[in-house]
């Protein structure tokens, strides 16, 4: 199995390679960039391109590595006792599977998605580490070892919020995604929008990758943000030359709201614009 890149997502071929290695290597592939650059879509691209299930676990701050794998539903076995239900008296009834046991029980190989890891607790990570490196586990409820008939494929994504542990790191492929130039940018947005002038492309993504070049800005925008932004220009027909006319280091372009997302990146261009004024 190797992974070619789809119609419908822009894969560098730095990305293509790491996806091929961590197949090759059987190893997790952990993917960190920043929001918005395409890491969560990377899993369900690869899945559709090599004709594989998906399963994504999504993780929160309160999610626990025990639900990937099982969870034992003891308040549904209760309400099933008092109301005298038969299936009360096998405790497998009651067990809930994780994204990983689907996996490991899957007959052909899948591709699994855990999704932001770095939100969880520092100890989530260790407590998949024998999981995710043997590909196999013990279910105490029903005395039984669950073994992965097939090797899934599996994807890692961080927003680098918290430091991963180096044993983790060390049953990893790494892959840093880089944010991407105008040249691939332009071929995302082809994607997206295959059909827009290559007047208002190029103005935009000049506007943008200035914009992110701007000293002093909190949050840059992403990839998904520059999408929204030319959605908004297309649909209220914003000509190339609106875009030519502003100086993104001195004002703020239109229909900034999809390229900023805080007060204080609006007040420095705010302020930016006021300097601008005065200083003519």
């Amino acid at each position: 199995m190797r992974f070619e890149g789809t119609d419908s997502y822009v894969a560098t071929p730095d990305l293509m390679l790491a996806v091929n290695a961590a197949i090759t290597l059987q190893r997790p592939l952990l993917i960190k960039g920043e929001p918005g650059t395409g890491k969560t879509l990377l899993a369900e691209e690869v899945a559709n391109a090599l004709g594989l299930p998906l399963l994504q676990w999504h993780i929160k701050s309160t999610t626990k590595a025990q639900q990937g794998l099982y969870e034992y539903d003891a308040v549904s076995r209760l309400r099933d006792s008092q109301l005298g239900e038969s299936k009360v008296h096998d405790i497998a009834n009651y067990i809930v599977k994780g994204p990983l046991w689907q996996a490991f029980e899957a007959d052909t190989p899948t591709v699994v998605l855990i999704d932001e890891i770095d939100k969880a607790d520092i100890e989530f990570p260790n407590d998949l580490l024998r999981e995710l490196d043997r590909m196999e586990f013990y279910c105490y409820e029903t005395h039984t070892l669950v073994q992965a008939k097939q090797r899934p494929i599996v994807f890692i994504t961080s927003n680098n919020e918290k430091e991963l542990p180096d044993a983790f790191l060390r049953r990893c492929f790494f892959h840093y995604i880089r944010f991407p130039d105008k040249d691939t940018m332009g071929r995302i947005v082809d994607v997206h929008f295959p059909k827009l002038k290559q007047e208002l492309l190029r103005e935009a993504l000049e506007v943008f990758f200035e914009l992110r070049e701007v000293p002093g800005l909190k949050k840059k925008p992403s990839t998904s943000e520059l999408v929204d932004w030319l959605k908004l220009l297309v649909a209220e027909d914003i000509p190339a030359d609106v875009l030519r006319s502003k100086d993104v280091k001195t004002a703020i372009p239109p229909l900034h709201g999809a390229l900023l997302k805080n007060e204080q990146d609006i007040h420095l261009f705010e302020r930016l614009a006021f300097l601008s004024r005065q200083t003519r």
